[in-house]
């Protein structure tokens, strides 16, 4: 994924308002993200503990989803499985995730949603960059390039649904 600028991160967010997105909080570590290891950038809202937030480039433009999840949304008892990139975590690792849908359906209160990596770190877990707390992943018969090419057919999947 290219570098991003907080303008471009503001202007991508297609599930909410512009004044929405304008008040959201963009992440200020960006000049030190891992950018070439991302498929999509993804973060939590530190001052909104139920909002998290994912921009990623899809048909040459850049597609900003308004996600949100139970703040006291607790754990699974056993292992849960991210939707995204299929990583396995204990307890909190993995939350269901809801996004308000796009146009018409998303003014009238519809949204879909995901179970997803808590910290949004999806493409860091494929890559073996971070390992969730429950110690590895799976290993799979993919190459690391077909991991990679499933998340994001994953992400996409979810980004069809939000418009649809």
């Amino acid at each position: 994924m290219r570098p991003l600028t907080e303008h471009d991160i503001r202007s991508s967010f297609v599930n909410c308002s512009k004044g929405e997105a304008k008040r959201l909080a963009v992440p200020r570590d960006l000049g030190e993200r891992p950018w070439d290891d991302l498929d999509f950038l993804g973060w939590r809202d530190p001052g909104a503990p139920d909002r998290s937030y994912l921009v990623t480039e899809r048909g040459g433009r850049l597609v900003g989803v308004a996600l949100r999840f139970p703040a006291n949304q607790r754990g699974f008892a056993h292992r849960s499985m991210c939707s995204l990139c299929l990583t396995t975590h204990r307890g909190g690792g993995v939350s269901l995730m809801a996004a308000r849908r796009t146009g018409a359906a998303g003014r009238e209160g519809n949204s879909i949603g995901l179970y997803m990596c808590t910290d949004l770190a999806c493409s860091l877990y494929v890559r073996g960059r971070k390992a969730p707390e429950s110690g590895a992943r799976f290993e799979e018969s993919l190459t690391l390039d077909e991991q990679i090419a499933r998340t994001r057919d994953n992400l996409d999947a979810f980004l069809d649904r939000l418009h649809a």
